[in-house]
């Protein structure tokens, strides 16, 4: 069992990597070459709605510094435009331009073609969500350690 664990932890960070490499191809394919894949991810993570950036730091998917940077940089670029609260001032919320929203939806179009890739390798409905039901119990183990400390 901890040798399977520890294989699935290692896979995971490989998927990521390996989805990440997918995106940079489609973007190069697309002929954006300012984006890198962490800029479309989150961009694609944004998605049609007006979102606090701190919103994008507590659901887990970035690093406080990381998105601060990237989001400055999407904003310079034209892919992003930025709003501070009228009630809070330290609160900016963001959304995406049209210029976004062409790679978010090139990005939605790979991830299906990339769904139905994977349906015709061979995989059911059934594999995929028992793979997902997985994963989401990792997740919950990994945030519950990082919240309530260790066993």
């Amino acid at each position: 069992m901890k040798k399977d664990y520890l294989e699935l932890t290692r896979l995971i960070e490989r998927l990521h990597r390996r989805f990440l490499d997918v995106l940079r191809a489609e973007l190069g394919r697309m002929g954006v070459k300012e984006l890198n894949a962490v800029q479309a991810l989150l961009l694609s993570n944004i998605g049609q709605e007006d979102i606090a950036i701190r919103d994008l730091v507590e659901r887990g998917y970035y690093q406080g510094s990381n998105v601060s940077y990237n989001i400055k940089k999407l904003t310079d670029m034209g892919y992003l435009e930025q709003e501070r609260s009228q009630h809070d001032r330290r609160s900016v919320t963001v959304r995406l331009t049209p210029k976004a929203l062409d790679v978010v939806e090139r990005v939605q179009q790979l991830e299906a073609a990339n769904a139905d890739a994977v349906v015709a390798s061979g995989l059911n409905t059934n594999d995929l969500t028992q793979a997902a039901q997985t994963l989401t119990t990792i997740e919950k183990t990994w945030a519950d350690y990082i919240r309530y400390g260790g066993a």
